[in-house]
């Protein structure tokens, strides 16, 4: 018995057929991404959720908006809440760059939330792994590229930042580099 050592066409078209049928398999069987936030009239004046909000971000076709991680607290002590929001433009593969929001209440009900300030935005290419609320200070770690030839699966820089209210806006303290004085 020989062994098989050359293909012919009959072989190619039974591959061909092969993969299509798994290739259609997977299409019916994978994932299905969940649409994205829709803004309703039950919004109350007391509430600043993040997905009524409407977020400075560009982001291409199919992609919209996506809230991976919010927050809500007193952050200006004035009473009343306000939240936090990681966002990223929503995409099939990767981690898109975060943008950090801090919402507060719509003034009149039905409204959207208001954007009161953005802490990091999405055009600084970093991605936020980390974020938490303490008496007031806004804490966030991020991370990011040193060069464009960095691979995007592998940020090579990182950083812990806080921002506390004060005299009427967040103000930005980075926290000391590891291995520093």
């Amino acid at each position: 018995m020989q062994p098989h050592t050359r293909s012919g066409p009959g072989h190619w078209l039974a591959t061909a057929v092969a993969l299509a049928a798994v290739v259609a398999a997977a299409a019916l069987a994978g994932p299905s991404e969940d649409p994205a936030p829709v803004a309703t009239s039950t919004v109350t004046a007391g509430d600043p959720g993040p997905l009524a909000a409407r977020f400075p971000l560009r982001c291409g076709p199919g992609g919209g908006p996506d809230v991976v991680q919010q927050i809500t607290s007193d952050l200006d002590a004035d009473g009343r809440p306000e939240t936090v929001a990681v966002v990223r433009c929503r995409a099939g593969g990767g981690t898109p760059p975060s943008g950090v929001y801090v919402l507060a209440a719509p003034r009149k009900e039905g409204e959207r939330p208001r954007l009161l300030a953005t802490l990091v935005d999405p055009r600084e290419k970093m991605s936020v792994t980390a974020l938490a609320v303490t008496q007031g200070t806004v804490s966030a770690t991020l991370v990011g590229y040193s060069a464009p030839s960095v691979p995007r699966c592998c940020p090579d820089m990182s950083r812990t930042v806080e921002w506390h209210w004060k005299n009427g806006k967040f103000a930005l303290r980075p926290m000391p580099v590891a291995g520093s004085v």
